[in-house]
């Protein structure tokens, strides 16, 4: 039987929405930007799940779970440094955030290649 992460994931999506605009609804998330970013940033953190789903039930023509795990991390980055800028209105804080994530998933991603030699 086939897996069908895909749909998973949309639903997972949708829930994600539906409690960001319910946040947003009754004020606690003042600003619809603020929302797409909590949206971003939580989906992120439903990719980091998918990739330990997948650690544990690999596809064998599919995406790798270490893969989807660098691209949760990312969305979580890019979530969380558009809500620093949101609430500090510190640019340059909210690109270093992004740089430095980005900057350490390059590291790790680099470390596994270079002990193999």
């Amino acid at each position: 039987m086939a897996r069908q992460y895909e749909m998973l994931s949309f639903g997972v999506f949708l829930v994600i929405v539906a409690v960001v605009l319910a946040l947003y609804s009754v004020l606690l998330i003042t600003r619809l930007d603020e929302a797409l970013a909590w949206i971003i940033a939580l989906y992120g953190v439903w990719t980091v799940v998918l990739a330990g789903i997948r650690t544990r039930n690999p596809e064998k023509y599919g995406r790798g779970a270490y893969s989807t795990l660098i691209m949760g991390i990312v969305l979580i980055a890019f979530g969380g440094s558009w809500e620093v800028y949101i609430v500090t209105a510190n640019f340059i804080l909210a690109i270093v955030l992004l740089i430095l994530v980005i900057g350490l998933l390059a590291v790790v991603s680099a470390l596994p290649s270079m002990r193999q030699k």
